[in-house]
């Protein structure tokens, strides 16, 4: 799966989108597991836009499971704060409540 480029008008209308979301998906102490990956998956298929938090200490080590996440999701890394994550992937399928990037 191919991820999205974006520029950066379109990562602020996200990022604008994505303020009051909250955290949908949280790694455990085993990190990103396939179980998690799953749910990650299930969650943007729904929802296009999500937060998920990555509860590792090392940062070099979050930054490589988030890196991971979006290839393996085919998703675009919106931004980072902490340890959480904002990632989008549009899904053509949804006829309802799609993101419509500027």
């Amino acid at each position: 799966m191919a991820t999205p480029a974006l520029t950066e008008p379109q990562k602020k209308h996200l990022r604008r989108l994505a303020h009051p979301r909250r955290v949908i998906v949280q790694t455990g102490n085993a990190g990103l597991t396939d179980a998690v990956l799953r749910e990650v998956e299930l969650a943007l298929g729904h929802h296009e836009l999500v937060k998920i938090r990555v509860v590792m200490d090392d940062r070099k080590a979050r930054d490589a499971a988030i890196a991971t996440a979006c290839v393996t999701l085919g998703a675009a890394l919106v931004q980072r704060i902490g340890h959480v994550a904002t990632l989008f992937r549009p899904n053509p399928d949804k006829k309802e409540d799609r993101i419509i990037l500027p």
